[in-house]
Formats: structure tokens, C-alpha cells, sequence
């Protein structure tokens, strides 16, 4: 009997150590469940927007048109026109041609040399609401800024707005020169408005537009302008810098710093021209409203365009030829508004 207990005892022991035996095994043993994956954090890629260079989109700030002399024996003293972001090219009497170049936040030292405005530069003035700089004018344009109210600065009666550089191997009329600030300081004197709610006549693309997709693209690696038998301007491609070298009558048109001006974007079409019935000094007058064909060209592509003006005030607008109204890569642009007689060669 007392080996019966004895065995019975030992028997739960070994039940109890067996059953303690599993509960700590149970216990004890790894987790199957999966260990928590860390959640992989994605880098959020910005992608730096481009935004345009040669003028701030955001700006109202008016610009301001000057009056700038083209004939040849100031070639390589003009100054200032490098900084221009729109520059306008119209034959005069002569056989010359003047330049009126627009400005737009800008702190320029020296722009210029300045010469005297022509009626129809005035139309393009207007259609970038700039204010007009300029020493003397014409008689058609001296009624003309009166009856269009025109804001203009006029070096022959304020002398305050630019300097003589009389160090120059130039005659006098060829050596007056100003500044923006010399600018500021006059329209603060006139009182005229500072800001614009006009648009910028152009539309730009702070990404490069390849036009040679576009309908009716040629190759423009080299552009002649012929203004008249003495007066012809040219353009060749750097591919490199991917902008036009500007040249006039063969020769590198260069500043003040013999440097030659570059050209992002180039416009050009012919308007007929004549000479005014009964001017002393063979002065010419242009048929600029209305429409016509011309050329865009940038990159090294010309496409064919349209231009319309319904007025003098109103603002040209070029198409291509689908109609859409066209848009030109980030940079200057020179519109050059040839006789219809000239020539036009684009190769």
C-alpha cells in the first residue's frame, strides 16, 4: 500500500513537471508573427520650375522707350542696347535706319547715343505703353506726341536728362547720352505714372521652343535685311550660345565694349514706305496698320507668321500661320520692320 502512494506521488510529479515542462516551452518560443515592417519614407522630388529671365513676368513697372542712333559712324559707341529686352529696327530718310530700345527694370550707367524721334516710331512706343525718350523730333512728330499723349521726355527741352561725351571722335550731335536714373529723375519731374496695367507685347518660354516642328520651318543659320542700297542688317547663328550675332553692312555691330550684340529671338517683315510730300529733309512715313507676312526666328529655325495693327495704339499682334498667337524663347528680341522693297534672304 505504501509503495502504491509512493508511485502514485511520483507519477504526479512527473505530470506536474511535464505540464510544467510545456508552459514554458509555450512560453519561451520566438513569435511567429512577422516582425513590423518599417514603412519606407518616399523623398518628395521638387522639381525647380524654370522662370523667365529677360523680363519679370510679375513686374508692372512702365517701361521706357529710347531713341537710339544707328548711322554708321557710331557703330561701336553705342551703348545700352545689350540691355534692352525688345528693340525696334525702321528705316528713316537717308537710307538710315534709327533704333528705339525698351527697357524694363533695369539700372543702366549709359544708353545711347539719343537721337530725335520719327512719327511712326511713336505707334510702337504706344503698343508697349513705354515712356518715350527721345532729343527732338520731327514736325509730324512733335504734333503727333501731342494729339496721341504721348509721355515723352524730350532732351532738347530738358537738359537735365542726359550728358554730352564730348571725348568721343564723333560731332556733336552724335555724343549725347543718358541714364536710367537720369530717366527716373525725369518722370518724377513730369509726374508721369511708373506702373503699367498694359501686357508685354510678347509672350515667352522660360523653356527653349524648338521651331523646327512647326509648319513651314527653314533652316536660319544666316539672315540678310536690306533697309536700302547703303543700309543692310545680318545675322549669324552660334549654335554654342544658341543665340544670333547681329552685324550691320557686313560688319560686327559691337558697344562701347566692342562687344558684339547677341540675339535671342529676331521678327522681321516689310511695311511699304515713302517719302513725306513736301519735307525739307526727305523724311519718311510707313504703312504699318494692317496685316502682312513675315518671320519668327530662333534657335537656328525661321517660321512663317502673320502680323496685324488695328491702330496706332493697339498692340501688333504676330501669329503662326495655324493662327495661334506665337510665343518666343527666353531672351532679347529685335523686331525689324523692313521696306518692302528690300530683300530678304534667310539660309
Amino acid at each position: 500500500m505504501k509503495r502504491k502512494k509512493i508511485r502514485i506521488i511520483l507519477c504526479a510529479i512527473i505530470i506536474l513537471l511535464i505540464i510544467l515542462s510545456v508552459g514554458l516551452f509555450i512560453f519561451l518560443r520566438p513569435s511567429k508573427e512577422e516582425p513590423v515592417k518599417k514603412k519606407k519614407v518616399k523623398k518628395k522630388i521638387v522639381k525647380e520650375e524654370k522662370t523667365v529671365q529677360i523680363v519679370d513676368l510679375n513686374s508692372n513697372t512702365r517701361p521706357y522707350a529710347v531713341m537710339i542712333n544707328n548711322v554708321s559712324n557710331v557703330w561701336g559707341y553705342q551703348s545700352g542696347i545689350e540691355n534692352a529686352y525688345l528693340v525696334y529696327e525702321i528705316i528713316v530718310e537717308g537710307g538710315y535706319t534709327r533704333l528705339m530700345a525698351v527697357f524694363k527694370d533695369k539700372n543702366l550707367d549709359r544708353i545711347g547715343s539719343v537721337r530725335s524721334s520719327r512719327h511712326y516710331f511713336l505707334d510702337y512706343a504706344l503698343e508697349n505703353d513705354a515712356i518715350y525718350v527721345h532729343f527732338g523730333w520731327s514736325p509730324k512728330a512733335q504734333s503727333d506726341m501731342k494729339s496721341l499723349g504721348v509721355n515723352n521726355i524730350n532732351f532738347l527741352t530738358y537738359s537735365k536728362g542726359y550728358i554730352r561725351d564730348t571725348s568721343l571722335p564723333l560731332s556733336r550731335e552724335h555724343t549725347a547720352f543718358t541714364s536710367t536714373d537720369k530717366i527716373e529723375e525725369a518722370i518724377d519731374t513730369f509726374n508721369y505714372s511708373k506702373t503699367s496695367n498694359k501686357k508685354l507685347l510678347l509672350k515667352y518660354s522660360a523653356d527653349d521652343i524648338d521651331l523646327s516642328k512647326f509648319e513651314g520651318s527653314i533652316v536660319a543659320n544666316k539672315i540678310d535685311i536690306v533697309y536700302s542700297h547703303s543700309k543692310s542688317t545680318g545675322y549669324e547663328y552660334d549654335s554654342q550660345n544658341k543665340v544670333y550675332k547681329r552685324y550691320q553692312n557686313g560688319i560686327a555691330h559691337t558697344n562701347n565694349f566692342n562687344e558684339q550684340y547677341s540675339v535671342k529671338n529676331i521678327i522681321t517683315y516689310k511695311v511699304s514706305n515713302y517719302t513725306i510730300s513736301g519735307d525739307e529733309k526727305n523724311r519718311q512715313d510707313i504703312n504699318n496698320i494692317g496685316n502682312g507676312e513675315g518671320y519668327f526666328i530662333s534657335n537656328g529655325y525661321a517660321v512663317p507668321i502673320t502680323w496685324e495693327k488695328t491702330s496706332r495704339e493697339s498692340q501688333t499682334i504676330y501669329r503662326y500661320k495655324n493662327g495661334e498667337e506665337i510665343t518666343v524663347n527666353d531672351g532679347n528680341t529685335f523686331i525689324q520692320i523692313q521696306p518692302s522693297n528690300g530683300n530678304l534672304t534667310i539660309e
